[in-house]
């Protein structure tokens, strides 16, 4: 109750510090790309302050559909070049969002190559250092359908945060054999590291705060592809 009232209290003094119109759609100049301005003549219209809140509800986008899709395009334009190809490399999804983000990854190899790289898929809820206080975690399938010994194995997840979940992931694929190297491509790096864990392939580097959350959608599980930060209250 209390923040609420600071947040309407700081919007109350914003408002009238850019002393908002209300003007009607019209009349206001449009932007270069054909959209109304949200700021005129120094101030804020009050369109700009309701897509604000709407923006806190829902969140604020840092990718679309067309740009997960350049991202993953030059993630794996990167992936092939330090491989040197892909007759030796294995795409690992992690549990969940991981996996359909590698298979996306190789079908973006094959396009370069001609030859899609194996994949796989790794469940990591038994080597979280935190299942203990989850005792009804789901466990999943692990599904690696090669031999990971003597392969380069990129391991793929859509968000680098603490580094705990990486960790877990490297656990959980050493049970199943010696890789020749282990890389990591992540869709989006928020930074807030604990461990000492740094993504080799980054789709986009995101400027979260830590009460903020970087929610990825994807359209084999959400339905649509989209980079959210929201906040966590």
């Amino acid at each position: 109750m209390r923040a609420r009232q600071a947040e309407e209290s700081e919007i109350a003094l914003i408002c009238e510090e850019w002393a908002i119109y209300e003007e009607p759609e019209q009349k206001r100049p449009p932007r270069v790309d054909g959209t109304v301005a949200l700021r005129y003549n120094g101030r804020h219209s009050a369109t700009f302050w309701r897509r604000q809140k709407l923006d806190r509800a829902h969140g604020r986008q840092v990718l679309d559909d067309r740009a997960i899709d350049r991202a993953l395009t030059r993630m794996a334009a990167e992936i092939v070049e330090r491989a040197q190809g892909a007759t030796e490399l294995a795409i690992v999804g992690i549990r969940t969002r991981g996996v359909p983000l590698a298979g996306r990854l190789a079908a973006a190899i094959e396009r370069i190559e001609g030859h899609a790289p194996v994949q796989g898929a790794l469940d990591i809820t038994l080597y979280r250092d935190d299942v203990a206080e989850a005792p009804r975690a789901l466990v999943r399938s692990t599904d690696l359908p090669f031999d990971v010994t003597g392969r380069t194995i990129v391991l793929v997840d859509d968000v680098l945060y603490t580094g705990r979940t990486v960790r877990a992931a490297l656990d959980a694929l050493m049970d199943h054999g010696r890789p020749k190297a282990v890389r990591l491509a992540v869709l989006c790096d928020r930074g807030g590291r604990e461990l000492p864990v740094r993504a080799d392939y980054v789709g986009v580097t995101v400027d979260a705060k830590d009460d903020e959350k970087v929610i990825v959608q994807l359209v084999a599980t959400d339905g649509l592809d989209r980079v959210l930060v929201r906040s966590r209250s």
